[in-house]
């Protein structure tokens, strides 16, 4: 088996249950599911295939010697594909090596975003394609890291406008060996849906996968990464607590109603459907959502702590005294480090 039939990537949106899918697939004796490596997108910003706006280099003048030098290649873009595999192939195969397990499954978000590069690059790995109910997903995003400032967390990430229409496209295409995963449908049939991806990766099921939690079970692979849900951690298997939660947290937060129908609207019907959730059937949902006029009170713990200071600490930071401290602390940082 070479390299790249070795490699699973699970493509979803932040939000979307990747940790709890990598969580079940981490937990197979054959998957080796290490924490995020981020490894695929800066190599796809390099310059030929996207840029970037800010770098210690000089990002245009590197976007134009890109395109020089591939056009010097004797192959072209498959030499430059060639040589940009081999960089991340040496990374993959030490990994695989040091777990001593069969495949290697890649959970990054953001690849969703660089999915053109990623197929040019590993066309024959396995893709997991997971998605869940758009609004679940922003309410999520909102909840976790802006303490329910739906328009700081928009302002910071528009994440539906970007991760829907680039994963409906994906899914639609199918260029790569894909299996779509509903999350909806994951928690409610976790071993159905297990059996499914078990069968599309060519490895026997095994109910550990499930019960991953449970003292007695191997232990996933899996590593937690930066915002990764707590609640992952302490469960012992899938359960369906989140797939209707996005609407209480709409129904107790004044305006995130409004700001969801102004979102829908910025997404293609065509992606919404490619998605598995139908704008109409969005709108059904929201029409029976009813305000309830006030915000519950949220429990306090040290991670609602940190995201409460944080969002605090961050709100205004680029026109408030306190951010014009933290860049004169950075600048002095940057002399006294350099």
């Amino acid at each position: 088996m070479s390299l790249q039939e070795r490699l699973v990537f699970l493509i979803g949106s932040p939000r979307s249950g990747s940790t709890l899918t990598a969580r079940m697939l981490g937990a197979h004796p054959a998957v080796f599911a290490p924490p995020e490596t981020h490894l695929l997108t800066p190599l796809a910003h390099l310059g030929f295939y996207a840029n970037v706006e800010k770098a210690p280099y000089d990002p245009i003048i590197t976007r134009q010697a890109a395109h020089e030098l591939v056009r010097a290649l004797p192959g072209g873009e498959a030499d430059y594909v060639t040589a940009m595999r081999a960089c991340s192939d040496a990374i993959y195969e030490r990994l695989l090596a040091a777990s001593g397990r069969t495949l290697l499954l890649e959970k990054t978000p953001a690849y969703a975003l660089v999915l053109p590069f990623l197929a040019k690059l590993y066309p024959d790995a396995k893709y997991l394609v997971l998605t869940r109910h758009p609004l679940a997903v922003w309410s999520s995003y909102v909840e976790s890291f802006f303490d329910g400032d739906a328009v700081a967390a928009h302002a910071n990430n528009p994440i539906l406008e970007r991760y829907v229409p680039a994963i409906a496209r994906f899914l639609r295409e199918q260029p790569v060996p894909i299996l779509h995963i509903r999350y909806e449908t994951l928690v409610r049939e976790p071993e159905a849906e297990m059996r499914r991806v078990c069968a599309f990766l060519g490895v026997d099921f095994e109910p550990g996968m499930v019960e991953y939690g449970r003292e007695g079970q191997p232990q996933p692979t899996v590593a937690a990464g930066l915002g990764d849900p707590i609640t992952v951690a302490k469960e012992q298997r899938p359960t369906t607590k989140s797939v209707a939660k996005w609407a209480t947290e709409m129904a107790d937060a004044p305006g995130h109603l409004e700001q969801a129908r102004a979102i829908l609207e910025r997404l293609d019907d065509a992606d919404l459907e490619s998605w598995g959730h139908p704008r109409a059937a969005i709108l059904e949902q929201l029409d029976a959502v009813t305000p309830s006029g006030a915000r519950k009170r949220r429990p306090w713990n040290r991670y609602a702590l940190e995201r409460r200071l944080l969002v605090a600490l961050r709100r205004n930071i680029h026109q408030n005294a306190f951010g014009r401290l933290v860049k004169r602390v950075r600048f002095v940082c940057d002399v006294l480090l350099r």
